[in-house]
This record gives C-alpha cells, structure tokens and sequence, in this order.
C-alpha cells in the first residue's frame, strides 16, 4: 500500500536517492516543519521524496530501524518505508512508525507540536497519546559530527596501520 501511495504522489516530488543526500534532506524536512531534528532516527536511507504541492514524504531504508530515545526511556521503531502528510508543527496519516507502550508496539498516524511548544505529541490509531518534551528529540549535531569524526581517524590510522 505505501508503495502504491509512493507512487501516486512522485510525479512533481523531490526525490533524492544518495544516502548522504536523503539523512541531510530529512534534517531539512525536520526543520522546514519546525519539528526536532532527532525525531526520525533511519539509517541507511535509500530514497526520500517530498511533494510540496500535496504535503506528502516518505522515506525508504535499506532495513528496520529500532531507536531507543534514552531521554524518554521509550523505544520506537521505522519500517523499511515510512509515509506521511506533513505541515507546520505535524505530521500526520503517518505510516511505518510504531512506539512501544508498556508491552505492546503500537502504530503512530500522528506527531505534532501544539500550541505548547515544548511539547511534542505522538498519536496511535487506538486513540492513544502520549506527549513528551521537545527536547527530548532534539539530536546534538556537534555529538554526530564528533563521532562522524572519530570515525574518520580511525579509518585513517587502520589504513596507515
């Protein structure tokens, strides 16, 4: 179903398709809706569209990913393909997207920022919802870039090596 929803929705997106280029377009997309930049943790992004017209984005990743938000003490998981309807402050008709809740996985259909905004508010198709700080999901750029460069010199000393 996503796929097909993916497919209706392509014709006059932005679409990207390097993995480099699809995390620095999900920041971007973060931003533009004014939403936390550590709300969607994926690795390994293959394709990340963007209909303005329509409001519509979806991400695809190379595989599942799990996410542990430590600040909240919540786990979180991104399908392969994640879908949404986006504007200011929401996302909404989201798919591909499950928080746990005590012992049970259950699939979101919407984030948004009310008129609080510090809080930021995750709902499920059961009704449930649960709000959170804002910071909470709010990633520390500098902390990546560190380690993106740690990394680096450790590729460097192993081919010296």
């Amino acid at each position: 179903m996503a796929n097909q929803l993916i497919e209706t929705h392509r014709e006059g997106a932005e679409v990207y398709s390097t993995p480099d280029l699809c995390k620095a377009k999900s920041y971007e997309l973060l931003e533009e809706l004014d939403m936390p930049n550590g709300l969607l943790p994926m690795n390994e992004m293959i394709e990340v569209g963007y209909n303005r017209t329509t409001g519509f984005v979806w991400l695809i990743q190379k595989e599942l990913v799990k996410h542990h938000f430590e600040k909240i003490d919540r786990k979180v998981t991104y399908d392969t393909v994640v879908t949404a309807f986006v504007e200011k402050h929401k996302m909404k008709k989201l798919h591909g997207v499950k928080a746990k809740e005590m012992m049970i996985w259950l699939p979101l259909n919407e984030i948004y920022i009310g008129s609080d905004s510090t809080k930021i508010t995750f709902g499920s198709y059961t009704g449930i919802s649960r709000s959170f700080p804002v910071s909470a999901f709010i990633e520390e750029v500098k902390k990546v870039e560190e380690e993106k460069k740690v990394e680096e010199e450790k590729k460097v000393e192993e081919i010296k090596a």
